[in-house]
């Protein structure tokens, strides 16, 4: 493995961070509602999840679901009814106040886990980039360079992501807007995972 490998390993994660999935709306909706500090605890949950699924896809999980095909049917439609409660508690409460702090401190790392946990396609999207990008004699310590990798990516991430959206401005901006962009929020989440259980 070469550092070119892991330089295209990351412009391809990047690019597939900022598309507008689940993931993203979940930390731009907990921090602009929770602050800073939310926000990075969010972006940890979804780091540490991501980067689960890229160690998942290494040690072959996308080969237990196809030899297993109910134990991927089983994480997928658990993660589609995940994705709908979530789209449906915020349409419900789209019109309400916001409180102080959305999810904060250990419930906002946890959401963000379930969050990326909820879609099992991810390991499938990591096992396809993975064959791609890097040669197949990958070894153990390879292998933990490039999951450490993808923490440290997604935790870069959100941290500045946390850091543009906590500030004054954004916050006041949503809170004006706020109906509207949680109720596109919950039809993008709601559209995500009945795709996710209508899908093959």
């Amino acid at each position: 493995m070469e550092a070119a490998h892991l330089l295209a390993f990351n412009v391809t994660l990047l690019a597939a961070m900022a598309s507008p999935g689940p993931a993203l709306l979940f930390a731009l909706r907990q921090t602009v509602r929770g602050g800073f500090w939310t926000g990075v605890a969010t972006g940890a949950g979804l780091g540490l999840m991501a980067a689960a699924w890229t160690g998942a896809a290494l040690l072959g999980l996308a080969a237990l679901f196809a030899l297993v095909p109910w134990l991927y049917l089983a994480m997928k439609l658990a993660g589609a009814a995940y994705l709908l409660w979530i789209a449906y508690h915020i349409w419900r409460d789209a019109s309400k106040p916001v409180a102080d702090s959305a999810q904060p401190g250990r419930r906002a790392f946890v959401g963000g886990l379930l969050v990326n946990l909820a879609n099992p396609k991810s390991v499938l999207f990591a096992a396809s980039v993975l064959v791609v990008i890097f040669p197949p004699d990958l070894s153990v310590a390879q292998k933990a360079l490039i999951v450490g990798n993808h923490l440290v990516v997604e935790l870069a991430v959100y941290t500045l992501f946390a850091g543009l959206l906590s500030t004054r401005r954004a916050r006041d901006g949503y809170l004006r807007l706020k109906p509207i962009f949680d109720r596109i929020a919950a039809g993008v989440l709601g559209l995500l995972g009945l795709r996710l259980l209508m899908s093959r």
